[in-house]
């Protein structure tokens, strides 16, 4: 089917619907899913969250110390090693991989970023 048959609108809605159904993206809703409904899980991304919270209180107001950031990235490593948070990154890691190679892909024959620069005016 050629472009003249199918509005480029058409095909990037195609696009948009196979990458949806494709194995990276189906991984990452079920994990970012599991993390949703882990109270566990939760309850820890609440407290580092408060913790990061304050650290950037604190260093905004120049009263942040290596004390605090290290509650604050002991907090993300305990967090993102729980198994249901680890597999939730890994799922995110392996998606924006495959978005990474599809920008490319679309991007090649166009000779700009597509997913990056194509639609903005104003690049630095």
């Amino acid at each position: 089917m050629s472009v003249e048959t199918k509005t480029l609108e058409a095909l990037g809605r195609e696009l948009g619907e196979t990458i949806a159904d494709c194995p990276e993206h189906t991984a990452f809703v079920d994990a970012r899913k599991a993390v949703e409904n882990d109270a566990e899980v939760q309850a820890q991304i609440r407290e580092f969250e408060q913790l990061r919270h304050e650290f950037m209180v604190d260093r905004e107001a120049g009263r942040a110390d290596r004390q605090s950031l290290r509650e604050v990235q002991d907090a993300q490593r305990e967090l993102n090693t729980m198994p249901v948070m680890a597999e939730f990154l890994d799922a995110q890691d392996a998606l924006q991989e495959r978005l990474d190679a599809i920008n490319q892909a679309v991007s090649e024959p166009l000779a700009v970023d597509f997913g990056g620069e194509a639609g903005g005016c104003c690049q630095d």
